[in-house]
């Protein structure tokens, strides 16, 4: 896939949750990840057996829509092939979707999990069908086609394929500019896309790791301390990159937690 020889890429992300039972059974039952450990308090999701998706329970936790924090947590199928299958399992089910969109890179397909957490299932195009405006990866947001997407289905879905990674997570932010500023200059990652109040970023010349937008959450200041939603993003660099970084853990202008563990 094209996020794998990223020098940093997305490891994992955390959620804090109301109702462990019930958001733990929708990642399960509708996305397809497998449990691989878990307590009364935790549960730590994934597939291949790599987690990627912790829910930590809160149940005083409050939801606050219109602070910064997630936008959604994108899940990279390893092709569009598994991609069309499980449009096809979710059509059966009667799934209830948000949008579904071709931004040129990728086709992708929108919803919520039971407390309002954005999710994002895609497969990417090959990225040598990617074009380029200069330094920066051509993105777009157009009519995804989704009988043909179904159609290159082959089999019934079974669960999210071992592959399976997440590729990228997008944010809501107060500012775009100093998102920009703590995702590049921080981070150490490159503008790939910047269009409509959001910017998108990325290491290895991968369409976006992160993005930022203000599009419910313009001027948004610190997120409170009880908030549910997002409660951290664990990345995964390469020795190399750690090391530049020089830190392991940062926090981005709204309190969100960023931590940094080496690859494997």
């Amino acid at each position: 896939m094209a996020t794998s020889d990223a020098p940093i890429q997305i490891g994992r992300v955390a959620l804090t949750v109301n109702d462990l039972g019930r958001v733990g059974d929708f990642y399960r039952s509708v996305i397809g990840l497998e449990r691989i450990s878990g307590s009364g308090e935790e549960l730590v999701l994934g597939a291949g057996g790599k987690p990627l998706l912790e829910l930590r329970s809160d149940k005083a936790a409050r939801p606050r829509p219109q602070e910064a924090g997630l936008f959604h947590t994108a899940f990279l199928l390893p092709d569009r092939q598994a991609l069309g299958r499980w449009l096809r399992f979710v059509a059966d089910q009667g799934i209830r979707l948000d949008g579904a969109s071709d931004h040129l890179v990728s086709e992708a397909i929108y919803l919520r999990d039971p407390e309002g957490n954005g999710i994002e299932v895609y497969a990417d195009r090959p990225r040598s069908a990617w074009q380029h405006d200069g330094a920066e990866v051509r993105m777009d947001t157009i009519a995804l086609d989704l009988p043909g997407l179904m159609a290159a289905a082959e089999g019934d879905w079974t669960g999210a394929p071992g592959e399976s990674v997440v590729g990228h997570v997008h944010l809501q932010v107060g500012d775009v500019a100093a998102a920009e500023d703590f995702c590049m200059n921080r981070l150490g990652m490159e503008r790939m896309a910047h269009r409509f109040g959001a910017s998108f970023f990325a290491t290895g010349g991968y369409h976006h790791h992160l993005a930022g937008n203000v599009w419910n959450s313009r001027g948004a200041g610190p997120r409170s301390a009880d908030s549910a939603g997002l409660a951290e993003v664990v990345l995964a660099a390469d020795p190399d990159r750690l090391q530049a970084l020089g830190a392991t853990e940062f926090r981005d202008p709204w309190g969100t937690t960023f931590r940094v563990e080496p690859k494997g």
